[in-house]
């Protein structure tokens, strides 16, 4: 076999491991506290143990992880860590929307609150996972329609890192009242009015500390039980 094409399976592979390990932490299958042993975790999904260690490297460098010096840890399931990952997708959001407000197309709005509408239209009956992922979907076209690859990436990073305790408060939030709020937040958009839209967004994703920690014990108690 050519030797690109070796490398390029191995590649391959070690993306799949990827994926398959960063669901498992973002599900908190790999449970807070836990001590993640690479022979059990290459046993567990079929693979030698090269490409786990690989990706546990990557995953304690995009923060599900902790590294001790002696093996890697999934990191606990914290308050603190929580409203700050918030406050930085606020941050975020707030820069991807001003941008997109300046850059995007009168069309380009309209495509959006099209797939507003489809989401919608999905929502009645939709599993609390669909429903986060089509929220992220509305929030990640916004980056997208600021025009900045970076700004997309680091808003892919935060749902990544936030997307369980979305799991948990979507089961307490209005599903009505979160299309209201993309619905109202586009009319901004469209008018080309960041004030308004700055506001918007922040009372759409802020989130009270007492939310956080509702949130994150009921987390807990799903994962332990």
């Amino acid at each position: 076999m050519d030797v690109k094409v070796i490398s390029l399976a191995r590649g391959q592979r070690g993306d799949q491991v990827l994926q398959q390990l960063r669901t498992m932490a973002i599900s908190y299958q790999l449970k807070p506290g836990e001590k993640l042993n690479e022979a059990d975790l290459a046993k567990r999904l079929g693979v030698s143990r090269t490409p786990i260690r690989e990706a546990l490297m990557a995953l304690a460098h995009e923060g599900f992880l902790d590294d001790t010096g002696r093996g890697y840890v999934r990191k606990n399931l914290n308050v603190q860590e929580m409203k700050n990952l918030y406050e930085a997708r606020l941050a975020l959001e707030k820069e991807c929307c001003r941008y997109a407000i300046e850059r995007a197309t009168d069309e380009q709005i309209q495509e959006l609150r099209h797939y507003c509408e489809r989401s919608h239209a999905a929502e009645q009956s939709a599993p609390v996972k669909e429903l986060v992922e089509l929220d992220e979907g509305f929030h990640l076209k916004i980056a997208e329609m600021s025009g900045n690859i970076e700004l997309v990436k680091l808003m892919e990073w935060i749902h990544q890192r936030i997307r369980f305790i979305r799991w948990i408060s979507m089961d307490t939030v209005g599903r009505d009242a979160t299309q209201r709020q993309h619905s109202i937040l586009l009319d901004a958009m469209q008018e080309r009015d960041y004030a308004a839209a700055e506001k918007l967004i922040t009372a759409h994703i802020s989130r009270r500390q007492d939310q956080i920690v509702d949130a994150v014990t009921k987390g807990l108690a799903r994962i332990f039980l």
